[in-house]
């Protein structure tokens, strides 16, 4: 077996995600990584396209021919959806046999609207729509968590991300259980739902190297390598003590920490092809509850010394209003905005002849 295998074996409550939507990146976690679910964003689009356009391009054209006074955007948005729905049947059957708590495609709504609830909303009620075994993502923004109560309300399998801290993630799970009390009050069927939440752990790193470069701070490196697993396993602890019913995902990968120490848990791992190729290789991973060992002390002494990682770390570290102004949000989004607009320059070759 691989590592990834033999992980999900000893510990089946874990997730095991392809973090693309490409179908052949996909079968080989399935196959080589025991993987039950896959993602999607403008991002992740753009750069199956940028590998496998060829196959794409004949899907592109009949988008454009048959909408001739389409935007830029709606093709794009088509482009998306044609690509996740394919992936989406490889996941269905898992979707089917586990009555929703696998198998799940996710769909991003549009980066443009982190400050709008509404509209964030919308979008996800319309990206819900587009296979059975959806689940929508959406920006960890103040607005974002507003809109996951109601996205929750409505019956919309929510995945938070741009997410990087605990206060983060303890706001989208009081969200999602804010939704799904109103579902149950109306007698509404919630079996089916499986809500996440993303920590981009190797974010929050990246992020707090930039942050001690820039302030002319000095610490231990393999400091850096666990902050995004510290807060992981903070967010771990508290969403176990108060039962909540959406379950954690780790993003962004950047070290085999980043795998290795959350083995053991009850959470998903949303992992890109070039890091399971790696992972499953590694012969100094040990398959053993690492979820429950803490971070080394004196490594959470050292970074507990930054201002900047107890924003990340601490539950209050944070208001919902400073969410989108945390270092990593706006570094991420950022990046997402310029990805979108990638992709609709990519699709605008076919439209502007």
């Amino acid at each position: 077996m691989t590592k990834l295998q033999e992980a999900v074996q000893a510990f089946p409550q874990m997730e095991v995600w392809n973090d693309s939507c490409s179908c052949k990146e996909l079968q080989y976690a399935i196959d080589q990584s025991a993987a039950v679910g896959a993602t999607t964003n403008p991002a992740i689009v753009f750069n199956v396209l940028k590998k496998e356009l060829p196959e794409w391009e004949d899907t592109i054209k009949k988008i454009v021919s048959d909408n001739p006074s389409a935007t830029e955007d709606f093709v794009a948005w088509e482009t998306i959806k044609a690509l996740g729905s394919k992936a989406s049947q490889l996941l269905l059957p898992k979707y089917k046999e586990t009555k929703g708590q696998k198998g799940r495609i996710s769909f991003q709504t549009n980066a443009k609207f982190y400050q709008d609830k509404d509209a964030l909303v919308d979008h996800a009620v319309e990206l819900a729509a587009v296979v059975e075994n959806s689940q929508i993502k959406a920006p960890a923004s103040k607005a974002g968590i507003e809109a996951f109560e109601e996205m929750t309300y409505r019956g919309v399998s929510i995945n938070a991300t741009v997410s990087f801290t605990v206060p983060q993630a303890l706001a989208v799970a009081e969200a999602v259980e804010r939704g799904l009390k109103r579902r149950e009050a109306e007698g509404k069927d919630s079996s089916w739902m499986h809500p996440v939440c993303t920590i981009m752990a190797g974010r929050t790193d990246d992020w707090l190297k930039n942050w001690i470069k820039a302030n002319d701070i000095i610490v231990h490196p393999e400091c850096l390598d666990m902050a995004g697993v510290a807060v992981v396993k903070n967010a771990y602890k508290i969403y176990k003590e108060r039962n909540y019913r959406t379950k954690l995902l780790v993003a962004a990968y950047r070290n085999i920490h980043h795998f290795e120490d959350f083995i053991g848990g009850d959470i998903v791992l949303t992992i890109t092809a070039d890091y399971q190729r790696k992972f499953n290789g590694c012969q100094f991973i040990t398959v053993k509850d690492h979820m429950s060992e803490p971070v080394p002390q004196w490594i959470l002494d050292e970074l507990l010394s930054l201002d900047e990682f107890k924003k990340a770390y601490l539950p209050d570290g944070m208001k919902p209003e400073e969410f989108q102004y945390y270092g990593a949000f706006k570094a991420t989004i950022n990046q997402f905005l310029t990805a979108y607009s990638d992709l609709c320059t990519l699709v605008r070759k076919y439209m502007v002849k």
